[in-house]
């Protein structure tokens, strides 16, 4: 009886997890649905047909408990938001691909280098019916005195389905994002000191003009940025982009 009772308090338990994370959105495709599962701050879970790619994992395995486990990491940065060893460790990435910039390999562990490949800014790989290319992320302006150096962390884009899906990382409104096209779903940043404020996120936004925006990463020094601003900076000019605004943060 005493195991029957510790193990409906562990079922209670994860449930009451699972439900700390914002409800998941799904996106047609052409070949299956995409699932976008917010986790925190800058991570998120993708499940496309039998892939399932999680983006720096940070915040501890409890924020996973539920979810399939990972067939891809993808990790943009060194610091321990983004590469983060305690939850790396706690959940299961036994049939996980992991995809880090340079700076991210020199420090995994071996056993975690073994499943690592190395994208640089500007290559790509091939997955496993999808793929996966590596952009610049950096703060500007771009010197050595720079929190985000051009070069050391990646921002991704994947392309499933027919879709292309975009996250930022650390990053201020570079070039290299102005640019983008043919933007189906973007995950954009706006923390500051770290990286950028809501009016250099919405004027990017402005420029690359995708179908879909999450604000996300955005807890700084000075607490949660404005998403809801963020949202009306972006549509008074283009009502045309629709701005997603998630939980990220469910216990603030």
């Amino acid at each position: 009886m005493k195991r029957l009772f510790t193990l409906m308090g562990l079922l209670c338990i994860s449930g009451l997890l699972a439900q700390t994370r914002d409800t998941p959105d799904q996106i047609s495709t052409n070949n299956g649905t995409l699932t976008i599962q917010p986790i925190t701050h800058g991570s998120a879970v993708l499940k496309w047909n039998d892939e399932v790619i999680y983006v720096d994992p940070y915040g501890g395995a409890d924020l996973y408990e539920g979810l399939d486990a990972p067939t891809y990491i993808l990790i943009t940065d060194i610091h321990g938001d983004h590469l983060n060893m305690n939850t790396l460790n706690a959940i299961n990435t036994s049939q996980a691909q992991l995809v880090v910039p340079q700076a991210v390999m020199d420090q995994l562990p071996d056993e975690m280098k073994a499943k690592a490949k190395v994208l640089a800014n500007g290559s790509d790989m091939r997955a496993n019916g999808f793929n996966i290319a590596a952009i610049p992320m950096y703060n500007l302006p771009d010197d050595e005195t720079s929190r985000h150096t051009k070069g050391r962390g990646n921002g991704y884009i994947l392309r499933m389905g027919g879709k292309r899906v975009y996250f930022s990382g650390d990053t201020e409104d570079i070039p290299e994002m102005r640019n983008l096209k043919n933007i189906d779903v973007a995950f954009v940043c706006m923390n500051l000191p770290y990286t950028m404020d809501i009016n250099q996120a919405a004027s990017a936004v402005l420029d690359f003009k995708p179908a879909i925006v999450y604000p996300y990463h955005y807890r700084g020094t000075g607490g949660l940025a404005d998403v809801e601003g963020f949202r009306d900076l972006v549509n008074d000019e283009n009502t045309n982009i629709e701005v997603r605004l998630k939980n990220w943060y469910p216990s603030n």
